[in-house]
């Protein structure tokens, strides 16, 4: 007899639950840094961070890298993987990321490239973000401000919620 999978407690929404789905805002932020780069807001807050620490470069490479990842277009490809480079790792770069000697690319690999030719790069650039620039963040007055507000919108939708049932019970 076979073992029966147990079924997956499911929310309102018919979705799976997970306690990380019903996070929102800056408390889903605060869990990961892949969290806060699955959030366009995020994402804006986090680029705004960096562009004060002068280091938006990283984010920016890392997110090319995800976009490069979905290209099929052969020559569409072509032309990203050298915009990438030219923008971000050459040595002429206007937005260079800082990665180590070694995993620098030579242009001649631009002539055939793949989705994951910048994988190890992109790898680099997120475990930079990930142990360097994101506990700053999460500590950073643009983080704790957004913090605050997502509180305030939070406290004065729950007493509306409270003054509207009020209403109804007392009618």
């Amino acid at each position: 007899m076979l073992a029966q999978r147990p079924r997956e407690i499911n929310d309102n929404d018919a979705n799976p639950s997970s306690s990380h789905q019903a996070l929102k805002g800056t408390a889903r932020w605060a869990v990961s840094l892949e969290n806060l780069l699955e959030d366009p807001e995020g994402v804006k807050r986090f680029r705004e961070f960096l562009k004060k620490e002068f280091s938006e470069e990283n984010v920016l490479f890392w997110l090319a890298c995800e976009e490069f990842k979905k290209t099929q277009d052969k020559k569409q490809m072509q032309e990203k993987a050298k915009e990438i480079y030219m923008t971000f790792l050459s040595s002429k770069a206007s937005s260079q990321v800082n990665v180590e000697g070694q995993s620098r690319l030579n242009e001649t690999i631009l002539e055939t490239p793949h989705p994951l030719m910048f994988q190890k790069l992109q790898d680099q650039i997120f475990n930079l973000m990930k142990y360097d620039s994101y506990s700053r963040f999460l500590k950073s007055d643009i983080f704790l401000k957004q913090k605050s507000e997502e509180q305030d919108e939070n406290s004065s939708e729950a007493q509306s919620a409270a003054k509207r049932a009020s209403r109804i019970y007392n009618t």
